[in-house]
């Protein structure tokens, strides 16, 4: 039980100290102690461990207790995700607990300018328009439209290593396949077009939202949606200043009930083949990569997820 309330998780910034009571202040007894932690802003699972060490004879965290650095995992309470540097973030700034992303493939179809399509070098990040909401359409001269179910995505940046506060001023690129499970710049017919591709700056509070259609299931993989986060807007016009490459996924009862509609039937015998257990990307687990969806495949659906990102 001590052991469960200290994890760490490679790849994030620890670098932060929560502090040390200073010796000389022990012997002041009890009461002395509770108020000093109580100065402090706790994770929900600190708090609990200086309740279980409450129960002894001296309030002092457990062994394993770290009032540093960050974690991920169930840590065996029911606490799940990464937990960020204690007095890091004031219960406005962010969430309690985050955790960065996992890093992905972007694939053979990232048109940000890494690789190249028929016509030469694909950069879809340099296109007039591209930093738009709505990626029905192609821009920069191409006209080209992109049916199927409507989808609104909308994804909270943080920074995971400012405890979780909100990423404004972040910038996503996004992109996702058609419903035929083609990609614009590369696929047969479609490359002369780039809908289904955009980069938005977060607001404020971080969020970042686009309106596009459900993607459809082509074969081998699970219905996802491919992005990359970018420190600023100005930095998001090459892909050598990407922070974190990454992509999420859709609950599979959603993705059935979407393929019912009309011009998904090839997603149907597709998504029958696989599953997330199979697929490159998400059998090792989906828990930060898994999209809350709402809505119906006649109304549409609004997909959410919370990135975090290290910046």
């Amino acid at each position: 039980m001590k052991a469960a309330c200290h994890h760490h998780e490679a790849g994030q910034d620890a670098g932060h100290d929560a502090g040390h009571d200073h010796d000389v202040d022990h012997h002041l007894g009890l009461g002395a102690d509770l108020a000093r932690m109580l100065t402090r802003t706790a994770t929900r699972r600190q708090s609990l461990c200086w309740l279980l060490a409450g129960a002894g004879s001296a309030v002092l965290p457990l062994a394993g207790c770290g009032g540093s650095g960050s974690s991920s995992a169930d840590d065996g309470f029911g606490f799940s995700s990464s937990t960020t540097t204690l007095g890091a973030a004031s219960p406005t700034s962010g969430s309690a607990v985050c955790s960065v992303i996992p890093e992905e493939t972007g694939g053979p179809y990232p048109g940000d300018g890494t690789n190249r399509n028929a016509n030469g070098v694909a950069n879809a990040l340099i296109l007039s328009g591209i930093v738009r909401s709505d990626l029905r359409t192609s821009v920069a001269g191409a006209s080209g439209i992109a049916a199927g179910v409507p989808l609104t995505i909308r994804l909270k940046l943080e920074n995971v290593v400012q405890g979780c506060a909100a990423a404004a001023g972040a910038t996503v690129y996004l992109w996702h396949c058609t419903r035929e499970g083609g990609y614009s710049m590369y696929s047969t017919g479609i490359v002369g077009e780039n809908y289904l591709r955009g980069v938005q700056e977060a607001d404020s509070e971080g969020y970042v939202t686009f309106t596009t259609i459900f993607p459809g299931c082509y074969d081998g993989r699970m219905p996802h949606v491919h992005f990359e986060v970018y420190p600023t807007l100005a930095k998001a016009t090459s892909a050598a200043n990407r922070i974190r490459t990454s992509q999420f996924t859709f609950p599979l009862a959603v993705a059935n009930e979407a393929y019912t509609s009309s011009g998904y039937a090839s997603s149907v015998s597709n998504l029958a083949r696989i599953s997330f257990a199979l697929d490159n990307v998400f059998s090792d687990g989906t828990a930060l990569q898994m999209a809350s969806v709402t809505g119906t495949a006649s109304q549409g659906y609004s997909a959410t997820l919370t990135v975090g990102v290290n910046i």
